[in-house]
């Protein structure tokens, strides 16, 4: 039962490629080729898996897929629509594994600049995430949470119908959430029972994973972690009242964020099934060395276990008012309200002594973290999570996630496996996307420069192919300008 389900759900991705179904005119407005044999020639070629870049190569594309990659002194195929990329670089589709199709629009304060009830907020933006990820040259992503799950699954079947451009998508069914959420759009699950209903209901409607969050309680999260395993689907979380050790124990598959904002293990005299005040995790990890044999154990048993982690560092940088603000191209992308939410945030976060100095320590320890967490063999995956204070835009922030992991420490070619590769092989895919080779799908991006030499130049994105299609990054940007926040 699990394989024929999870047949199912891998062949969900490639409805419409394998149905031969035509791109409609509002797709067409995006795609600068279409032809169904293309010849990159002269490109630099970085296969995600690692391995060194090769130099001066030809990458043939047929009918969607990968034909070959060769030495760019063998002539193209016959026929070929030959596109000269001299001094470009191609990579593998991005995998963005904390993605979402929703972001805030405005944080609400009351006069004392707390969030007053039923809490906060965020604002559906299934018409300008889906271009603005296809554009930064995501050409995968898992929603990572759901506060529109109908839309969010209607989205997806009308990108895979090729009748809205967008990356291919697994939708995380609504998230999994106890009680006293300062959510109020998600579901609230205090009994055993109720939890696996929901995931029977969702998983019946086609959500293809799930997400458990802070409040859920040990006892209902393994229902959940249990009942979609059945499925043969996997759930990850963003946790608190449980903690790692304990959810790695309970069999969840995926934690994101990593630890030093969200484990809560080292928190003294918690309450069990209980989120610490707020401020609790991090100071907790303050205290703590990454080399300190306590954290070695905790990685220890999530690499035993198999439990990925994945990667936001983004969202968490945007937390630290001395990083840099947001680029104006970004700027003008957002709703006048986001843009004014995002830096009254921020202006405010400037006013708290030492703050500032605590974040970006915090966001050190956190690389530390997922360095020493990979080294051990534990497997890390990537994505922004656009979310937070609002100043991490999908798309930007996939493509800053791969610049945050080199300063953490990987090389470029490890920053890049880790956000293309690495997120297929958790997905279950690697034998179709997140690598450059023979027989897997067209899902490339075309660069300028060279980012294992220079990482900014995993933003210079001249052309996304999704399923051997190429589309105009600049056009689908512009589509959206001034919508980030509200549409």
């Amino acid at each position: 039962m699990r394989r024929h389900i999870k047949l199912v759900y891998v062949a969900m991705f490639f409805s419409a490629a394998a149905q031969g179904q035509a791109p409609s005119a509002e797709v067409r407005k995006f795609i600068q080729h279409d032809q169904p044999l293309i010849a990159l020639t002269h490109v630099r070629v970085i296969d995600g898996t690692g391995a060194p870049a090769q130099e001066d190569r030809t990458v043939v594309l047929r009918d969607g897929r990968i034909e070959a990659v060769t030495d760019a002194r063998t002539a193209p195929p016959k026929g070929a629509h030959v596109i000269d990329l001299t001094g470009r670089s191609v990579i593998p589709g991005l995998v963005g594994m904390h993605n979402h199709l929703m972001y805030v629009e405005s944080i609400n304060r009351d006069e004392d600049g707390k969030t007053p009830p039923p809490g906060v907020f965020v604002t559906e933006i299934a018409f300008s995430a889906p271009r603005l990820y296809l554009a930064a040259g995501v050409t995968t992503m898992r929603t990572t949470g759901s506060v529109e799950p109908y839309t969010d699954l209607n989205i997806r079947r009308q990108i895979d119908e090729f009748k809205i451009p967008g990356p291919h998508i697994d939708v995380t069914g609504p998230y999994l959430e106890g009680k006293d959420t300062f959510f109020p759009q998600m579901a609230v699950l205090t009994e055993t029972d109720h939890a696996r209903k929901t995931v029977d209901f969702w998983a019946g409607e086609g959500a293809t994973s799930f997400k458990a969050y802070m409040k859920i309680s040990r006892p209902v999260l393994g229902a959940a972690i249990e009942q979609a395993h059945k499925h043969g689907l996997k759930v990850t979380g963003h946790l608190c009242a449980v903690d790692y050790r304990q959810a790695a124990a309970l069999g969840i598959d995926n934690l994101e964020h990593g630890p030093v904002f969200t484990d809560t293990e080292f928190v003294a005299n918690r309450n069990p099934d209980e989120c610490p005040a707020s401020g609790a995790v991090a100071a907790s990890w303050e205290q703590r060395e990454i080399d300190s044999p306590e954290v070695r154990a905790l990685i220890a048993d999530l690499v035993a276990r198999k439990v990925a982690i994945t990667s936001t560092l983004p969202v968490f940088e945007a937390f630290v008012p001395t990083r840099p603000l947001l680029s104006r191209k970004q700027m003008a992308l957002m709703s006048p309200e986001a843009l004014r939410s995002h830096l009254e945030a921020r202006a405010l976060a400037t006013t708290v002594p030492g703050y500032a100095a605590r974040q970006e320590a915090l966001l050190k320890k956190e690389m530390a973290f997922e360095l020493a967490f990979v080294r051990a063999g534990g497997l890390l995956i990537a994505g922004p999570d656009p979310t937070g204070n609002g100043g991490t835009l999908p798309g930007f922030g996939d493509q800053r996630e791969v610049q945050l992991l080199v300063e953490a420490g990987f090389t470029p070619l490890e920053a890049i496996r880790i956000a293309t590769l690495n997120g297929a092989q958790y997905m279950g895919r690697a034998d179709s996307i997140g690598s450059i080779a023979p027989g897997k799908h067209a899902d490339l991006v075309v660069l300028k420069g060279d980012p294992t030499r220079r990482i900014a130049d995993i933003e210079n994105v001249e052309i996304v192919f999704k399923d051997g299609y190429g589309y105009d990054p600049a056009k689908l940007n512009a589509s959206v300008r001034g919508m980030v926040g509200i549409r």
